[in-house]
């Protein structure tokens, strides 16, 4: 009996994403609704923290543009700046007239050595402004080096938009209910071979002790080759499903999440995806289906429309 009862712990614990079972604040979800784990470290060494790379990699596209015109600013600000003090009499062709033309034509010098350009009106005059000026080229050509390198790596990144509707509904299913989300490619690129697979968590105490538990469930469809409209996912709630005789009551009480883990493949470059997501108790609406996304009119295509996907209409469920 104690060998039976240590192969179910066991099985259950293969359903554990890797979040354990000591994450029982009832204040906290597992996973962000952006699909991020919501994990924080503390502790970290200054490099692992730092990350440049995955810092860039990650950040949004205005962030990022922001960050290299900043730092391309600065750059040039710093060299301009040194350039006057050296004397922008080294500059051979800046405009001598006053202190503001002297900065601005630093400046600009500054910039045109920066980026490689040479319009040739100003030259450096002198070996302290030459010198500078060869520094300058290099830092720049280093520049250019990783911000074309970190442009590549942005672009190259697989980076699905994949939509969830924004609740999992509990509606009725042949002769009984089923747990439903439905989601949809936002973009026209063609993603093949998903797959999907969603475990149910939960806090159950034992013997005073109070632990996360993780329960795998089978769904009516888990992978599909094409994925060119919405694909509502379907887990039948019949007597050995762990949602059986759940109410919205005790799912609040036991702090229920419902975690989703998707991957496929992009068609467009045959690269890998993988998608996550999650809808917390309160996300749960029950007595409920889905409407059809895909609308009839006279083109010769089917027409999806996307702003539907979380549309839904009541419905009587099984008892």
């Amino acid at each position: 009996m104690k060998k039976k009862s240590l192969l179910v712990e066991t099985e259950r614990n293969r359903q554990d994403l890797g979040f354990g079972a000591k994450l029982t604040d009832r204040r906290k979800r597992l996973l962000k609704s952006n699909g991020e784990f919501n994990v924080k470290r503390i502790g970290q060494s200054f490099e692992a923290w730092l990350n440049i790379y995955n810092r860039f990699i990650m950040m949004s596209w205005k962030v990022f543009f922001l960050i290299v015109l900043l730092v391309y600013l600065l750059l040039n600000l710093l060299f301009a700046l040194t350039y006057y003090f050296i004397g922008v009499e080294h500059l051979v062709g800046a405009n001598m007239t006053n202190t503001h033309s002297q900065f601005w034509d630093a400046f600009f010098f500054s910039a045109q050595s920066l980026t490689t350009v040479g319009y040739g009106r100003i030259s450096p005059d002198g070996f302290a402004a030459s010198w500078v000026a060869g520094i300058e080229s290099l830092v720049g050509l280093m520049m250019f080096a990783i911000v074309t390198g970190l442009l590549y790596g942005r672009f190259s990144r697989p980076n699905p938009r994949i939509l969830f509707s924004k609740n999992v509904l509990i509606a009725p299913y042949l002769d009984t209910n089923a747990l439903m989300f439905r989601m949809v490619n936002e973009r026209g690129n063609q993603l093949i071979n998903m797959d999907v697979s969603i475990v149910f968590s939960k806090i159950e105490e034992r013997d005073g002790v109070s632990n996360r538990r993780y329960y795998g469930l089978s769904l009516e469809r888990s992978k599909v080759n094409f994925f060119p409209t919405s694909w509502t996912i379907v887990h039948p709630i019949t007597e050995d499903s762990p949602f059986y005789n759940e109410t919205p009551t005790s799912l609040a009480a036991c702090d229920a999440e419902v975690l989703i883990a998707i991957q496929g493949v992009d068609d467009t470059f045959a690269d890998s995806i993988y998608v996550r997501h999650s809808y917390i108790c309160d996300e749960i609406i029950w007595g409920a289906k889905f409407t059809s996304m895909v609308e009839d009119d006279e083109e010769e295509s089917y027409v999806l429309d996307l702003r539907k996907i979380s549309d839904y209409v009541q419905a009587d469920l099984n008892y």
